[in-house]
Order: structure tokens, then sequence, then C-alpha cells
């Protein structure tokens, strides 16, 4: 695909879009700024093109400060829909995706595209095999093929081998289906929580300390 077309292309398609959906962006602020106490938006390092850090904009929808939380993992960590950390205003957010709203943003801004790898956090990218380094020659986007895939019901790898692929066949036809699929997924709100897999810790810890090999990925998809 264009490089520059596609840019131009996230570009339009992400101005057009805060500007139709500004009212409901004030909306879902004003809500969680009445449903709970803390900042609007939560803020995160995560990786983006060629690894390179970047801050990632979502609204907030776990308590602030919350117990037991580690502020950086606060929005990565959970994965049971009935975690008491996350606010009654965060659980309809997140069922319907309202949450990675903001990250319009960061497509305006060139940290993220519209179709992509989901960006994903510094220290996970130690643990993605070389054959899937891949997935950081392009942006990370706001959605991707593990997005429609599956989602967060994919294991780590499984997650790693649809961004590859994606790399691999990219092009405007397949960004368009993407995106189609992504509204039916929102809408039927599946794999929004858990990990049917193999999660990305869990692989981190089964490598003791030793280097990503394509291998272990081979073995574990099987």
């Amino acid at each position: 695909m264009n490089f520059i077309g596609k840019r131009c292309c996230d570009v339009f398609i992400s101005f057009i879009a805060l500007v139709l959906l500004s009212p409901l962006l004030l909306a879902v602020a004003l809500w969680i700024k009445l449903d709970s106490k803390g900042p609007v938006f939560f803020r995160q390092q995560r990786a983006g093109r060629e690894q390179q850090p970047f801050c990632i904009f979502k609204f907030r929808t776990m308590l602030h400060r919350a117990p037991d939380t580690i502020d950086q993992h606060q929005e990565q960590v959970v994965s049971d829909k009935h975690d008491p950390r996350i606010t009654r205003a965060g659980r309809f957010i997140r069922a319907t995706s309202l949450d990675e709203l903001p990250q319009l943003i960061n497509i305006l801004k060139g940290d993220m595209s519209i179709v992509g790898p989901r960006p994903v956090l510094m220290e996970q990218t130690e643990v993605v095999p070389p054959g899937y380094k891949k997935r950081f020659n392009v942006r990370p986007g706001l959605t991707g093929l593990a997005q429609v895939r599956g989602r967060r019901s994919l294991g780590w790898l499984e997650q790693l081998a649809h961004d590859a692929e994606y790399v691999d066949n990219q092009r405007l036809v397949l960004d368009l289906k993407i995106l189609l699929l992504t509204v039916k997924v929102v809408f039927m709100g599946s794999g929004i929580y858990g990990e049917a897999g193999l999660n990305w810790r869990t692989y981190r810890d089964r490598l003791n300390g030793q280097p990503p090999r394509d291998s272990d990925v081979e073995e574990a998809m099987r």
C-alpha cells in the first residue's frame, strides 16, 4: 500500500471523525468525571513504528489509583469483566469500545494509523519473536486483523501471527475489509475480556531469560 496515500487517508478520516464525534466524546468525558474521581484520559507509553515510544490516549475505565493496580498496566491487566476496579461508566465504555476513540488524536498526530497492529507496551517488544518483528515496520492501528479475529480472546502468539499477516498483505481492500469487520465485532461486543491462549507474560516466563525464537512460536501454535 502506498505510504503517502495511507497517511492522507488516516489524517482525513481521523479529522472528520473527531469533528463528527465531538458531541459523543464530550458526553463520554462528562460521564467519566461524574461517575468517579480522576482524570478523563488514561495515558500510557506504547511502542510505535520502529518501536519508537509514544503516549497513547484512552478514556479512563478504571478507578483512579485503584488498589493492587500498577499505574502503567492498569488498562492492560484486566481480563475479568467483573473486576471491581472497573467503574460503572467504564464497564459500558469498554463493552462498546468507546475507550479507544481518543486514539483518533494519536492518528492525527501521526503516532498511529486507522488500521494496523495494535500498539503494545514497551516491555512487550522484548517478547516478540524475530519472525514477527515486522509488525513494527508499520504504524500501530486503532484496529487490526487480530482485533477482528478474536481480539483479547486470542493468545499472544496468535495476535502476533495476525499482525505479521497484515504487514505481509496490507492493501486498501484489506483495510476496508478490516474496518467493516470492526463495526461487526464492536456491535457484537466479542473478545473484550480475557485471553484464551498463551498470554505474553506467560510466554515471557517460559523463555526463562532466553531470547524469543521462532521455533517457540511454532510449538505454541500447534
